[in-house]
């Protein structure tokens, strides 16, 4: 099963609460960590290491906190679970030690990849600034595969 681990998940929802505020206030880790019921010391080294990233400023101070430090429409989920849980794999196929006894037979290897290369390209195409827009306003993501062509993104 893919999936993203927590700290994957805090991160975007910190992201998402700070596009949310705009880029020129801050949010301290103890009350985003409030608001979301996450455990404060889980999310304090994820908005370390998101900070790290490039992604938020870190303030210190009384009125302290983290920032955005780039605009929501130029951060997408990808580089950002990337960021925090390194690379999306699928299978063992697709690491430094990808082969296994069944390389040289095996017949799913390549549509998985297509799969994965889809999947990233997915992530890749939703930004901040799409994941913070209301209901109404978000586009409608839909998944098409074909025999010729597995996976087919499209976004409107």
């Amino acid at each position: 099963m893919l999936k993203l681990t927590k700290k994957a998940d805090y991160g975007l929802i910190s992201l998402k609460h700070l596009a949310l505020q705009g880029r020129s206030k801050s949010a301290s880790a103890k009350e985003m960590a409030e608001a979301y019921c996450i455990p404060a010391p889980i999310l304090s080294k994820v908005l370390q290491k998101l900070a790290r990233g490039g992604f938020l400023i870190s303030e210190q101070g009384t009125n302290g906190g983290y920032r955005l430090a780039r605009d929501p429409s130029e951060i997408t989920a990808l580089e950002v679970i990337r960021a925090i849980d390194g690379p999306i794999l699928l299978t063992t196929c697709f690491t430094k030690q990808g082969d296994c006894e069944l390389t040289s037979k095996c017949i799913v290897r390549e549509p998985l990849r297509r799969v994965l290369d889809g999947i990233q390209s997915l992530l890749g195409s939703i930004t901040i600034h799409d994941l913070s827009r209301d209901k109404e306003d978000a586009g409608t993501v839909t998944v098409l595969g074909s025999e010729s062509s597995p996976l087919h993104v499209l976004t409107s």
